[in-house]
């Protein structure tokens, strides 16, 4: 497995997963979303994770002017999960901005539970 910073190059595999997740993901990958969310990628700090050739995964966040990093979408593909791929992009947000709090929006509060993270009002505060 290789985490690496999302380029241009990754964007039909990112689509592609995307699309596969169905359509609680299609304001992103749909036609009136697919060039908003282009967008978003370019002013967002973006992380993939790929098995050989196959995009397993990815997380965006934005930084907030140094009061933290705000984890906005994170994604494993569903062949993939169990395999603590979301943890280890996590790791690499934390890793690279270990002088900011990191935190999760989440519509998916169990998943940020289960990895210990403690909630703070609507977010949760990432602790790695």
């Amino acid at each position: 497995m290789v985490i690496k910073r999302y380029s241009n190059t990754d964007e039909s595999h990112l689509f592609e997963m995307l699309t596969e997740e169905g359509e609680d993901w299609s304001d992103y990958y749909g036609e009136k979303g697919h060039s908003k969310y282009l967008k978003a990628l370019e002013s967002s700090f973006t992380y993939v994770i790929y098995d050989d050739n196959v995009l397993c995964g990815y997380i965006r966040c934005r930084e907030d002017d140094g009061f933290g990093i705000y984890v906005y979408d994170l994604l494993v593909r569903k062949s993939y999960r169990g395999r603590h791929l979301g943890e280890k992009l996590m790791e690499q947000v934390c890793k690279d901005f270990a002088n900011q709090p990191v935190y999760a929006m989440s519509d998916v509060d169990p998943y940020y539970e289960k990895l210990g993270f403690r909630k703070i009002g609507a977010i949760f505060e990432v602790k790695i």
